[in-house]
């Protein structure tokens, strides 16, 4: 599979640039009308246009999702599973491919998309089981001659709102369960990074996925907006920072949607007296400074317990020295540049921020000097952090990690309980029972023991609590498949003619 076939348009400049187009009921459209620029974080170059669609254009694009499902409903549970098979198959033999693709329009090294697309791909094996996770239920003679079943069944067409920093991956989590579940799907994509799903459109029409069952549609809030007032649509996924996830879950909830929104982040990690330090040293700049530290699942705070923080703080500095970073396509990269120039901008307004709070900035990375435009930005350590700096209480989505001191246990078990998310945390101790206790102590929704950080493997279900989810239901895995259904409970009697009779009381057993 190639890189997604683009049109050329011209831009204001008279400069040819391609354009990204939709994807809707199996064509590629690029509709006159507004256009979003696509960016190579690496050198800063404007490499591409993307369509935006209006209001009208997501109704047609919900309009023929409506029509396409009942069809995809109706075909058999194995059919869907061999879709999604072949689709496995594709994806991992062009794995390479796909994250060439994401490194070219996120920034992130070539062999950080390959983990994305990996990551991916568990929930695309998860979902090819699905006969079994779509099983009903089945209760005979609950009353003489009466028996119940419960049946799962598809909600219809369903949308996807998917983050810049996981363009593949975060649409395998949402995309393949709701297929798979037998809905119509409408991806509205980052209009920063908006290829991948392209490609992924590609891989399912060549994996033998129905046309407009998969549908693409670009755009910015206009599009967001369309696809939360939109009635054909029935659900709802979203992932993206706190702000907007409050904002989607509001106003697609009181459309009548079903509604699943992952927010914002501020992720911890506690470094026991009795830790291996050299590992949680490794562990803590492995956890924030990949992929440039624009993940969800970013540690960006340390918290040191005792008279650990000196000694670890040297540990983490001197690794930071020796990170690589460069464009993601050069294989000795480790960290790339930044999403966009803004970004950049912001990242460095935290670090350049810290000291006037009455923090210290152990390692600044502004200092660090590269070559061209991209939008780079080296790893910054700020220790002497607290609640109530910026630099803390801030999802700062870039390569900062922030120290924090205390002095025992409960102090740091209380501090994360106080922050209002509750994405991810970890513990880095030998002791078992101060890892138990962590496990039992800790309110956040995944728990990392020795694991800075803990995204749960496909079988298992992604999301964390308070101001890091809104709505009941978990992304992947089996919640997803609750999410992506409905349950139908059916009462069944075969009476003998004979037996029929008026009854006017309350049904009972």
């Amino acid at each position: 599979m190639s890189t997604p076939t683009i049109e050329k348009t011209q831009d204001a400049a008279s400069e040819t640039l391609p354009t990204i187009p939709h994807v809707v009921g199996g064509e590629r459209l690029a509709p006159e009308g507004r256009r979003g620029a696509v960016y190579n974080p690496a050198t800063g170059r404007q490499t591409a246009e993307v369509a935006f669609a209006t209001a009208d254009f997501v109704r047609e694009a919900a309009e023929k999702a409506k029509a396409a499902q009942p069809a995809w409903r109706e075909t058999g549970l194995a059919k869907r599973s061999a879709v999604i098979f072949k689709l496995r198959e594709i994806i991992a033999s062009r794995a390479e491919e796909l994250a060439r693709v994401i490194t070219s329009e996120h920034g992130k090294t070539v062999a950080d998309a390959m983990g994305e697309v990996a990551r991916g791909l568990e929930n695309v094996e998860f979902c090819t089981g699905l006969m079994h996770h779509l099983k009903g239920e089945y209760s005979e003679q609950v009353s003489t001659g009466i028996d119940v079943h419960q049946v799962r069944q598809p909600l219809g067409v369903v949308a996807c709102i998917t983050p810049f920093n996981f363009p593949a991956m975060v649409p395998l989590w949402m995309v393949t369960t709701a297929i798979a579940a037998g809905n119509a799907v409408i991806l509205k994509p980052s209009e920063r990074d908006p290829s991948a799903a392209v490609w992924l459109a590609d891989a399912w029409r060549e994996a033998g996925l129905p046309e407009g069952i998969f549908n693409v549609v670009h755009g910015d809030k206009e599009a967001v907006d369309a696809i939360l007032d939109e009635p054909i649509i029935r659900a709802v996924s979203f992932v993206g920072s706190t702000p907007i996830a409050k904002y989607i879950y509001a106003r697609a909830a009181a459309n009548g949607k079903r509604v699943q929104a992952l927010g914002g982040a501020k992720n911890h990690m506690i470094v026991m007296p009795d830790a291996d330090l050299d590992a949680a040293a490794d562990a803590a700049v492995s956890a924030a400074y990949g992929s440039a530290g624009e993940r969800c699942m970013a540690v960006s705070v340390v918290v040191a317990v005792g008279g650990v923080a000196d000694e670890l703080v040297g540990k983490v500095s001197d690794r930071i020295g020796n990170l690589r970073i460069g464009d993601g396509t050069d294989p000795q990269s480790e960290m790339g540049p930044l999403i966009t120039r803004d970004a950049r901008e912001r990242v460095a307004g935290f670090v350049s921020g810290a000291p006037d709070e009455g923090a210290k900035v152990v390692v600044d990375g502004r200092e660090k000097e590269f070559e061209g435009d991209g939008f780079f930005i080296g790893a910054s350590l700020v220790d002497d952090v607290k609640p109530g700096m910026r630099v803390y209480d801030e999802e700062i989505f870039g390569p900062v990690l922030s120290v924090v001191r205390v002095a025992s246990y409960d102090e740091a078990i209380d501090l994360i309980n106080s922050n209002k998310y509750a994405n991810g945390t970890a513990v880095f101790t030998r002791d078992g029972k101060t890892a138990r206790q962590f496990e039992f102590d800790i309110e956040v929704g995944m728990v990392g023991i020795n694991v800075p950080i803990p995204v749960p493997v496909g079988a298992f279900s992604f999301g964390g609590w308070k101001d890091s989810l809104f709505g009941d239901t978990h992304m992947y895995g089996p919640e997803a498949f609750n999410f992506y259904t409905r349950r139908k409970v059916v009462t069944t009697r075969w009476p003998e003619p004979s037996e029929s009779q008026i009854h006017l009381g309350f049904p009972t057993h």
